[in-house]
């Protein structure tokens, strides 16, 4: 395995549909070396406020988590597993009605067993956050090669049910 063989874009298009990832309708956008830009369509079904018309806070937290690890694995230039240790999330204004989201997380550290990212959310400015985030994760085991369809061998995720 080389430091080049994970493709965010690949793995994202293979895991269209998938997890908690396709419920939310996450969407590959772009990365660089060390950091991953990905998007959430407005959905009705993860709309917060009713009155407001707004993304529910869960839905964004849902995006940014995906985004770091994202982050994560692209600066290692390979998929490994990782868990959570703390993600914080600081809302700074509500989303604007029906407004679709993007998150771009860059991950700035990375240990033996930590890698460290900070981020924003935003619905279409990027220079007024919706939201900042700053986590750690704790890698669970070794690298893994994903196969030609940018998914883990042996996977059999369930495929989210058309709306």
């Amino acid at each position: 395995m080389t430091d080049n063989d994970f493709d965010p874009a690949r793995m994202f298009r293979a895991m269209q549909g998938y997890g908690h990832a396709g419920l939310l309708g996450l969407t590959y956008v772009a990365h660089g070396s060390d950091w991953a830009e990905i998007a959430m369509p407005f959905n009705d079904a993860l709309v917060g406020d009713v009155a407001a018309s707004t993304m529910a806070t869960g839905a964004i937290s849902g995006l940014m988590d995906m985004c770091c690890g994202l982050a994560v694995w692209t600066r290692l230039g390979h998929f490994r597993p990782q868990a959570t240790l703390d993600l914080r999330i600081d809302y700074l204004r509500a989303a604007h009605p029906r407004a679709d989201m993007a998150a771009r997380v860059t991950c700035y550290r990375v240990t033996r067993d930590i890698a460290f990212v900070h981020g924003m959310a935003h619905d279409g400015d990027a220079d007024d956050a919706v939201a900042h985030v700053a986590a750690t994760f704790m890698f669970t085991g070794a690298p893994m090669l994903l196969d030609g369809d940018g998914r883990r061998p042996g996977f059999a995720g369930a495929k989210v049910a058309e709306r």
